[in-house]
């Protein structure tokens, strides 16, 4: 049940995606790239831009939500909060204080064993925070601290806003290259074979050019990371947020990477490995934890 759930979620978005960009084109007067005469530079660029930061957005602006559907948040109502939820709200207000958050974002519990937690939502007026519930069992409260502390620095940096401006134009990028390339190859080949050429060569370099693509992304991803830990530092104390970092580090592998994009990149933790390492939006635990530690 709960699969068949995030398959109509996720065919439900793609689908508004597809529905708000077409809109968007006809309303911009976006018109068809290839032309007679061959390439029109200008229309592929408005078409690679309006669907490059059009989707990424509408994500963006789903994030908060999708979070809930997907992985099954309960906010918590500050008007029944009691005990260990009480904790948590107060605390994540504080924090949020302390960072100056122009609003209290909505604090919530998800059902997983995986020790994690993340941030989401469209805005600084308008963030989430989420942490599983093996994270509540399984660290003690100045371990916890730390963990919130994290994710409220990356509200405050507005890093939700700038990784989805990354991968906006990152998304631009890989479509425009793509559909340059695969036009010149196009050329080489019969007439009546072109359109399927072109479309198959466009499908194949998009595919190679994302996964470069998620590089970049995955780099500067690492980075805010650094950052939020930094930030975490200030609001809750280097002491606590390396105690946090430190049981992440022995739970790990009960982290569980997995939702959306929006998600994945703000949680606390994530697996690394290999050469997929490049592909990881965090970096080592290890390597966090030294850093905080010469600060």
């Amino acid at each position: 049940m709960a699969m068949l759930k995030r398959v109509f979620l996720f065919m439900a978005v793609n689908v508004l995606i597809l529905v708000t960009i077409s809109f968007l084109l006809s309303i911009l007067g976006v018109r068809p790239y290839l032309t007679q005469y061959g390439i029109d530079y200008g229309q592929l660029a408005a078409f690679c831009l309006i669907w490059g930061f059009g989707g990424a957005f509408i994500s963006l602006g789903l994030s908060r939500i999708m979070a809930k559907w997907m992985l099954g948040v309960r906010v918590i109502d500050p008007r029944q909060a009691q005990g260990e939820t009480r904790w948590l709200l107060d605390t994540v207000y504080r924090l949020a204080q302390q960072a100056g958050l122009p609003a209290m974002p909505e604090v919530g519990i998800y059902d997983s064993p995986e020790v994690n937690a993340f941030a989401t939502g469209p805005s600084k007026k308008r963030a989430l925070v989420a942490v599983s519930a093996g994270l509540l069992q399984r660290l003690g409260k100045d371990q916890v601290e730390g963990v919130l502390a994290h994710e409220v620095s990356h509200i405050a940096n507005g890093d939700m806003v700038t990784m989805t401006l990354i991968q906006g134009v990152v998304n631009a990028f890989v479509m425009f290259i793509a559909r340059i390339i695969a036009y010149a190859i196009s050329l080489n080949v019969r007439e009546e074979n072109r359109y399927m050429v072109n479309m198959f060569t466009t499908i194949a370099l998009e595919i190679a050019l994302s996964i470069l693509g998620m590089m970049v992304v995955s780099y500067f991803s690492r980075i805010r990371e650094f950052r939020a830990d930094r930030g975490g530092a200030q609001l809750a104390g280097r002491q606590k947020m390396v105690e946090a970092l430190s049981g992440l580090q022995r739970t790990l592998g009960l982290v569980a990477p997995e939702g959306n994009a929006s998600v994945a990149t703000l949680k606390i933790s994530g697996k690394p490995g290999g050469f997929l390492s490049l592909l990881a939006t965090h970096p080592p635990l290890e390597e966090r934890i030294r850093r905080l530690q010469t600060m």
